[in-house]
């Protein structure tokens, strides 16, 4: 009988459903604590460790950020040309920018930064550590250079997958507020103070301080979440018969609620 079914029909056992689910948050809070102590200790930065870090950052955002530019970009050209046609049908065309401003560079960019790393990370799950869990190896029988390689390689990973969202929300960013200068006013530098000016209404330093905080909320989601996820499949090796990428589920779920808390303090 599968575990669902047991625990649809002995309701005693889903105290210990939700104390398991509690643990497992636990452990990716636990994890996060630990990766940033390491990541702000000196003795960390070992030259390995450098290394590490540089070829991390080039996997996870400079081979992506061509790509994931160009794509938002042509998304965010459409988008643009529908909020201004929509808005000047309504004679609404005065809130045109304000409105792609805030709902593009504001919340949908990153958002799709986070969606998108958080995909090109799940195509590169440390090898070592999903061995491991695969294997069903307890944390205690590991060899000691297998957890060396694990304490090495999980700060860089962390950081360079943070590192992607904040860099790829933030030109992406760029870019669809270049566009949205073009659409609106052309090619003529004319339009450039009234631009700044509602640009620089919108960016209030409240505006700005929490857009930063929910890009790197998002970075630290993407870069512990399935980290986490992984490294708990050695202490649960039963999950792995589950089809979805570990810690997918949960990572949506984050996501969701950062970018819900967001909204709601800045509009309720």
């Amino acid at each position: 009988m599968r575990s669902s079914s047991v625990l649809h029909t002995n309701p005693s056992l889903w105290g210990l459903r939700a104390l398991r689910y509690l643990r497992s948050w636990w452990y990716m809070i636990h994890l996060g604590a630990v990766a940033l102590v390491m990541a702000f200790s000196p003795s960390t930065w070992s030259r390995a460790t450098r290394l590490s870090t540089s070829r991390y950052i080039y996997a996870a955002t400079w081979q992506v950020l061509p790509w994931f530019t160009m794509l938002t970009a042509l998304i965010g050209l459409v988008v643009i040309r529908i909020v201004l046609v929509t808005a000047r049908s309504y004679g609404l065309s005065h809130f045109a920018l304000e409105m792609v401003v805030r709902v593009l560079v504001l919340e949908l960019l990153p958002l799709s930064a986070a969606m998108f790393a958080a995909l090109r990370a799940s195509m590169a799950f440390d090898s070592a550590a999903l061995g491991l869990a695969r294997r069903g190896v307890p944390t205690e029988s590991v060899s000691a250079e297998a957890l060396r390689q694990l304490r090495r390689d999980l700060v860089p990973q962390v950081l360079a997958n943070a590192f992607a969202v904040l860099s790829l929300a933030a030109t992406s960013g760029t870019v669809v507020l270049l566009l949205a200068y073009v659409n609106v006013y052309g090619l003529s530098p004319w339009g450039l103070t009234e631009y700044t000016r509602t640009v620089g209404r919108i960016f209030e330093p409240i505006v700005a301080i929490g857009f930063a905080l929910k890009t790197l909320l998002f970075g630290l989601a993407v870069a512990l979440v399935p980290t986490a996820a992984i490294l708990e499949l050695q202490r649960y090796p039963r999950r792995l018969l589950t089809q979805v990428q570990p810690g997918a589920l949960r990572l949506l779920f984050v996501l969701l609620l950062i970018e819900a808390a967001s909204l709601a303090i800045k509009y309720i």
